[in-house]
């Protein structure tokens, strides 16, 4: 459910339409394409958390397979996005917030940030608990927007008629724009999985993190996939993909517009409270990973020692509370709008998504022997290394689409500074700790989970 809570979300709702326009329905394809990479992605993170849960997760298989400095970038990489979109997302859920209740937004986004904040400071089963039913509901949305769907297209509903192919096929056909526009849907739809793999750094919390792992990933792989191409298959049979755009609000979603074909009274509003749900979902699941993340790093030396403090209820406190710091740091640029700065940061998001999959990748490569040796291989996975090398393949082309996008284009250069800026600060840390050393724990084998739990 958390997998489902991060990556269904104001991604799906609002800008959904943005792809649709690109490509017309051949979004389709752009969608499938996407889907290849981040299911094959997940099938092999999906592995290794399986057969090493920890709580770093990929951070923590890249130094494992790379080194030191390699699991110190790729551990505040992933930190810094995650920061940078929770931010985002909690100045989009307030400023909703802020139209409902008559007030500045930055009220209600206080509110939510201290209460979340509390909620993720009490015992990790209370913040389950909240995303869970966030997910839950989410979810029944979509099917119900599915069921609904299928009901206008086929004129079941009262005061409807089968509407056909007419938008599907009849307006430029399937592929209006050739396959420069499904590659331009592919730069438009390529990251709005990002946040599935949440699911391995909270699995590492569970009774049986290998168990709980395995199962999942093939459980999210298979919903992501049916909710995300099921709703786009809707609403390009029932909305002209022309007139489509992206959304900046609930009245202009492409879910609204088709909800509204079926006479459903208060759907702008239902849908603004379901945006935002969505954000403050994706809000709840990033506060926790963030925390998690940091703990992991600083566990590894990656970091101050003061951030592995654990609570009485088990929660990583102070790592915690540095988030929620920067959260609201994060919440405070998005309302000032210094020019030029936070487009910059969020720039890099996209692609620092594109590097985290990648290192992904590179890490089953380089440990998928090792862990066969040891015999620890409850999830593998399939084809290697072949599947393996067609991900970072497909990837290395999305990496070339995106040069060839000047807004994709940036969001390269800025992650590529970021990278820098952290490749130094990790060699400096690495150099730092020759001298400091700090007792690293084990990362726990499958094995020995199996064992103990």
């Amino acid at each position: 459910m958390m997998g489902l809570g991060s990556a269904i979300g104001a991604g799906l709702f609002l800008g959904s339409g943005q792809g649709i326009h690109a490509a017309g329905p051949a979004i389709l394809v752009s969608y499938v394409a996407a889907g290849i990479i981040v299911v094959l992605v997940m099938q092999m993170l999906g592995e290794l958390s399986a057969a090493r849960p920890a709580s770093g997760s990929f951070s923590t298989y890249v130094e494992m397979a790379f080194g030191r400095t390699g699991g110190f970038v790729i551990g505040w990489l992933y930190w810094f996005m995650l920061i940078l979109v929770l931010g985002a997302e909690m100045t989009g859920a307030a400023s909703i917030m802020g139209q409902w209740f008559h007030c500045s937004p930055w009220i209600p986004a206080l509110v939510c940030m201290i209460f979340f904040t509390i909620v993720n400071l009490a015992q990790v089963q209370g913040f389950g608990e909240f995303e869970f039913w966030f997910a839950a509901i989410k979810v029944t949305v979509i099917v119900l927007f599915l069921i609904i769907g299928v009901l206008l297209i086929f004129g079941v509903l009262p005061g409807t008629e089968p509407v056909g192919f007419t938008n599907f096929l009849g307006r430029g056909g399937f592929m209006p724009k050739g396959w420069s526009g499904i590659a331009a849907g592919l730069l438009a739809v390529a990251f709005a999985f990002g946040g599935i793999e949440i699911v391995t750094i909270a699995a590492a919390e569970s009774d049986n993190p290998s168990l709980s792992i395995a199962k999942a990933v093939r459980s999210v792989i298979f919903r992501i996939s049916v909710f995300y191409l099921g709703s786009i298959l809707v609403i390009t049979f029932l909305l002209p993909w022309d007139q489509l755009q992206g959304a900046e609000n609930a009245a202009e979603s492409p879910f609204t517009a088709v909800l509204q074909q079926a006479h459903l009274p208060g759907v702008v509003t239902f849908m603004e409270a379901i945006i935002v749900l969505s954000l403050l979902s994706a809000f709840n699941a990033q506060i926790y990973a963030t925390s998690r993340m940091m703990f992991s790093l600083a566990k590894r030396g990656h970091g101050p020692q003061v951030l592995t403090k654990i609570s009485r209820t088990g929660v990583p406190f102070n790592a915690l509370l540095i988030s929620v710091f920067f959260g609201f740091v994060s919440v405070g640029l998005n309302y000032l709008e210094l020019p030029g700065l936070l487009v910059f940061l969020l720039n890099s998001v996209g692609a620092i998504l594109l590097v985290v999959w990648a290192s992904i990748a590179i890490s089953e490569l380089k440990l998928r022997p090792e862990l066969e040796k040891e015999g620890s291989l409850s999830v593998k996975m399939w084809a290697y290394p072949y599947l393996t090398w067609l991900a970072l393949a497909l990837m290395a082309g999305l990496t070339i689409l995106m040069f060839t996008d000047e807004t994709t284009r940036n969001q390269l250069f800025a992650t590529i500074v970021v990278v820098i800026i952290l490749a130094v600060l990790g060699a400096i840390n690495h150099a730092w700790r020759k001298r400091h050393p700090v007792e690293v724990p084990p990362v726990p084998s499958a094995s020995v989970d199996k064992t103990t739990s």
